[in-house]
């Protein structure tokens, strides 16, 4: 780092990121079944249209009867439910063998299991325990009443989100549309995978990388390949993505005069370098083409990494609405010591070995395989060094890429 170089603290940048998120929400809403729903973020909350469950059933195979009927004498059996039945209300001074899930009849209010039960010769059956009012009974609007907000705008829709829609019966959820992201490299020396190399170059990991990732969190991917370095290629390549929602670059954008996409952003939008106090991915871009948001990431696999993780990836969220976007971590012992205390946070590629975090030992921003390698991130803090024990922030990689 230069003497004298400001650094801008990660949490304003995601701030910064946050609060344009939230200036230029995604628009547009589809209705979808729950099958193509997985992975979309909910629009409208989702509300119950009927109590859950629908009427009072039992926690248990077992017997139903009256408790306050019931002086402890030996009960004949006056009907049989199964799950699915509609049964017929309670004779008085009987009670009625039912299973699992089924409703209680009308009249009955409590269930005995039919571990605590004796079935006496004569087919009468004889409880062994106390009994207490309404046990082993799951009542009606247990789980929730009609008209109960269930889940709010702006949730990420997973498998437990989607089975609990289908368990209030609703086939179609109303989400927000999927973002439109373009995803472009920068630089002569990258080549795409399955292509012959020349001297100089090296196979483009980082579009691969991304266009998976945002497949993963439910976005349309524009695929806009490898910008040349020539100034009119480049201004009708990003023309051309006037459709977008977000134009999403890797390499490096600078003030040089070979730096092409630089130059067109600042001819036709807005361009903002940003010098990151974390590593690796200390620059970061935002700016604009003809008012389509524009997020430049560097261009050394890990630096795209961390910096997608822990910046694009909440502004994304954050334009659909999510509201919580920052992933969770959780301190963890280090498994490793830490002598000198650096300027930058630093987010090392590591796993977890025996209930502590250990890192790769090359954490080199061109290092791919360590992303590979890891479970997650962990963080270490500026102005920090670490003996073995200490404690630290841990990221799962799961936290990241869903």
């Amino acid at each position: 780092m230069n003497a004298g170089e400001t650094l801008m603290p990660l949490e304003v940048a995601q701030a910064r990121l946050l609060a344009l998120a939230e200036a230029a929400p995604i628009d547009g809403l589809e209705r979808v079944g729950l099958a193509a729903a997985d992975g979309r973020v909910l629009a409208e909350p989702m509300i119950a249209g009927l109590d859950l469950p629908p009427w009072p059933n039992s926690a248990m195979d077992g017997y139903a009867l009256r408790l306050g009927d019931w002086q402890g004498e030996p009960l004949p059996v006056s009907q049989r439910i199964l799950a699915g039945c509609a049964p017929q209300a309670l004779e008085p001074g009987t009670c009625a063998r039912i299973f699992t899930g089924a409703p209680l009849p009308a009249g009955a209010d409590s269930v005995e299991m039919q571990e605590n039960v004796v079935v006496e010769a004569d087919g009468r059956i004889t409880f062994s325990e106390p009994l207490r009012l309404a046990q082993n009974v799951r009542p009606q609007g247990q789980e929730n009443r009609k008209g109960e907000t269930l889940l709010p705008a702006g949730t990420r829709l997973g498998p437990v989100e989607l089975g609990l829609a289908a368990s209030i019966g609703m086939a179609e959820l109303t989400v927000r549309r999927k973002p439109r992201v373009a995803v472009l490299s920068t630089g002569d020396e990258l080549v795409e995978p399955g292509q012959p190399l020349a001297a100089g170059q090296i196979y483009n990991s980082n579009r691969r990388l991304l266009i998976a990732w945002l497949q993963r969190l439910g976005c349309e991917v524009i695929d806009a390949g490898i910008l040349a370095d020539d100034l009119a290629l480049t201004r009708a390549a990003l023309g051309a993505l006037h459709d977008a929602d977000l134009i999403l670059s890797t390499g490096g954008v600078s003030v040089g005069e070979a730096d092409f996409l630089g130059i067109a952003l600042r001819e036709e939008g807005e361009l903002a370098l940003w010098k990151l106090a974390i590593k690796p991915g200390k620059p970061l871009t935002f700016g604009e083409f003809r008012g389509r948001p524009v997020i430049g990431l560097p261009g050394n696999p890990a630096s795209t990494l961390v910096t997608f993780g822990l910046l694009a990836r909440p502004y994304l969220l954050r334009r659909l609405g999510v509201e919580r976007v920052e992933p969770l971590g959780f301190p963890v012992p280090a498994g490793f010591t830490w002598a000198k205390a650096g300027k930058r946070r630093e987010y090392l590629r590591a796993r977890l070995d025996k209930g502590r975090v250990v890192a790769y030992p090359n954490q080199s921003s061109g290092v791919l395989r360590s992303a590979a390698w890891a479970e997650g991130l962990a963080e270490v803090l500026e102005g920090t060094t670490l003996e073995e024990g200490d404690s630290l922030r841990f990221i799962p990689l799961s936290e990241l890429l869903g």
